[in-house]
């Protein structure tokens, strides 16, 4: 079982899944990436999240993010299992739902918790940044489904703060001011952010969200 942190490199792994053999740091290439995990197929709440998943497609193309989910089901039960997502969540699911029978990526990734259910994965989430570097990990216990705008938001940051010298304050959206982060001189700041910033305290400096591209 692995232990995964931050700033770690996701660890690499080929599997069968419903869009075919995926070796994923070559899958993932030069995107973003989400890998979640889900307890089993055929459950109701899985069911909703893979549906929204499936929804959100274009949302996460505009981001350059790769979306693969996982449970420790087979590909036929998968492929049965999607049929149902389609229908019932009137969508199209086409990402990949990586089949983990024998549970190599889940010790992986450490998504079985064993005082949590002792064969099943619980919701973990990996957001990978294209260095192949973790940069979010969330886990949600089986009876929660997941927020996905949560997760959007959350890459929205990544990304803003992985190219721009901001952090994001608390409950932050995609266009609301960003924090100057404090390796920022002050007096350098004009230079680094013509739009302007806001001295609260000589710690905290607001300035307006830099553009993203």
């Amino acid at each position: 079982m692995s232990t995964i942190r931050l700033g770690d490199v996701a660890p690499n792994f080929t599997a069968q899944t419903s869009e075919g053999e995926i070796d994923f740091h070559n899958w993932l290439g030069d995107s973003w990436g989400i890998l979640f995990s889900h307890p089993a197929d055929y459950t109701p709440v899985c069911t909703t999240e893979l549906g929204t998943v499936a929804k959100y497609k274009d949302e996460f193309a505009s981001r350059n993010v790769k979306v693969a989910a996982l449970s420790v089901d087979g590909l036929a039960s998968h492929k049965g299992w999607i049929k149902d997502i389609n229908e019932t969540q009137n969508t199209t699911v086409d990402f990949p739902i990586i089949a983990d029978e024998d549970r190599k990526v889940s010790e992986l990734y450490d998504m079985i918790h064993p005082n949590a259910d002792s064969k099943l994965t619980v919701r973990s989430v990996f957001v990978i940044d294209p260095d192949k570097k973790v940069k979010l990990i969330i886990t949600y216990p089986a009876s929660t489904g997941r927020n996905f705008n949560e997760l959007l938001r959350v890459i929205d940051s990544l990304q803003l703060t992985a190219y721009h010298k901001v952090a994001t304050p608390a409950n932050w959206e995609n266009g609301d001011d960003c924090v100057v982060v404090p390796a920022v001189k002050t007096e350098d700041i004009p230079g680094i952010f013509p739009k302007g910033y806001t001295e609260v305290k000589p710690y905290l400096r607001m300035t307006p969200q830099p553009n993203l591209n």
